[in-house]
């Protein structure tokens, strides 16, 4: 484990669009229209597995590693955030954002951690382990989870999000996150702690969409896709309870 040196289903409905921001890169602009009907029904869904990792990090390729395992599980939505904060041991990071930076951080904050660190991985927003942990991860991966139904489509230049209506014991509120990924890619490392290394990544956020808040009602956000990087292939949408605790639900769609 690393601490920075620097500092410390499917599911047919008619539905309604929200408005929402683009955090990172690029924007894009959802449009928003009446609901029409809702299902609330709790259904299954993965597991969410975060990976905090860098480039930079000589600890992190383990993680990578088992991230890349983990993302064949059918029950795991596996996502790898690269973060900037070790860049300036010479090597920067072609995938860090700025927001998987600040992501991390507001776990720390909620999770009560002394600090950030590298590699981390967060089950569910809930609980956190050394990311290369596979003896802790694991068994946090097991059991059925049910949470809010979502569906996403393209149609022509639209990507819509579903999210259906909470359902009984559920939370009815939250916040949605579009995430545009890349399946996986390998990097040559010329400089920093990895030098002379070539790194397997999985599943790597490339961009993230802040699509708007989540009421408990059914409702249909929709993003442009030109707003996608275009080495993204894939998308994983999240719905997290306020401010970056529990996940309710989660979704992906793919169209190569």
């Amino acid at each position: 484990m690393r601490t920075p040196i620097t500092a410390c289903c499917s599911l047919a409905v008619l539905l309604a669009l929200l408005a929402g921001e683009a955090l990172g890169t690029p924007a894009g602009t959802p449009a928003v229209t009446p609901a029409v009907a809702s299902v609330a029904t709790a259904v299954p869904r993965p597991a969410v597995v975060e990976l905090y990792t860098s480039q930079g990090c000589s600890s992190c390729p383990p993680a990578d590693a088992l991230l890349g395992e983990l993302k064949t599980h059918a029950n795991v939505l596996a996502l790898a955030f690269h973060v900037g904060y070790w860049d300036e041991l010479g090597w920067p990071d072609r995938f860090a954002l700025p927001y998987a930076d600040l992501r991390q951080s507001r776990y720390a904050r909620s999770l009560k951690l002394s600090s950030v660190f590298t590699p981390q991985v967060v089950v569910d927003g809930q609980r956190s382990f050394i990311g290369s942990d596979r003896a802790g991860i694991l068994p946090a991966l097991s059991g059925e989870r049910t949470g809010v139904a979502i569906a996403i489509q393209a149609e022509g230049a639209e990507l819509h999000v579903d999210v259906a209506a909470a359902a009984a014991g559920l939370p009815a509120s939250g916040e949605l996150l579009l995430l545009a990924l890349l399946p996986e890619a390998q990097t040559a490392i010329g400089r920093g702690e990895n030098g002379g290394r070539t790194l397997r990544e999985f599943n790597i956020v490339r961009a993230t969409y802040a699509l708007g808040g989540w009421n408990g009602t059914a409702h249909r956000y929709s993003l442009p896709r030109s707003s996608l990087p275009a080495d993204a292939v894939m998308v994983a949408a999240l719905l997290q309870q306020p401010d970056q605790r529990a996940i309710l639900g989660a979704a992906t769609y793919a169209w190569h």
